[in-house]
């Protein structure tokens, strides 16, 4: 499996879109990644915005993101519950810093604003956060998949497929 050996990090919140979480996680599992789910608290069961639910494996405080190969932000109403936590913009800003692949798919794109990381990169999100992706200073296309060195955005659910190829694609090769 051509992800063997490769650690991902997926963040969680309540109310995340369950698809764009799961599918993900499903997918990189298949190939062999190990992909841990963290949350505010250890052990604490999240639920998505259709009642799918995701138990926190570590707290964002136990996370060495040094430990990981690339991160996963899903999207649903989580982000913007994510972008309020220092710990959360601290492991964004780490991933970024070391070009490890970080995807984004539809309201993700609000963490990675957060952060300060969109300064002249290409990207796509949800049309509804386009403006606040380019207030970013971000260039944003209405594409289902886009990739700008080791960041991969997404649309919505319906881009799942293509999102999560280029995502499997960038973490192979580090």
């Amino acid at each position: 499996m051509r992800l063997a050996n490769k650690k991902v990090l997926s963040l969680v919140h309540h109310e995340f879109e369950d698809l764009e979480l799961w599918y993900p996680i499903l997918r990189l599992r298949e190939e062999g990644a190990q992909v841990d789910l963290a949350g505010e608290t250890k052990g604490e069961i999240y639920k998505g915005k259709y009642g799918v639910p995701a138990e926190a494996d570590y707290s964002f405080d136990e996370i060495n993101p040094s430990a990981y190969d690339a991160l996963l932000v899903p999207g649903g109403w989580a982000p913007d519950k994510l972008r309020r936590l220092p710990n959360v913009i601290e492991i964004v800003k780490h991933m970024n810093n070391h070009k490890k692949p970080i995807g984004q798919i539809c309201h993700a794109g609000w963490v990675l604003i957060s952060a300060k990381i969109l300064q002249g990169k290409k990207v796509t999100s949800t049309p509804g956060i386009k403006d606040d992706m380019e207030n970013a200073g971000a260039e944003w296309l209405d594409e289902a998949v886009v990739v700008d060195g080791h960041l991969v955005s997404s649309r919505r659910p319906p881009d799942l497929p293509p999102y999560v190829k280029a995502f499997a694609d960038e973490l192979a090769e580090e």
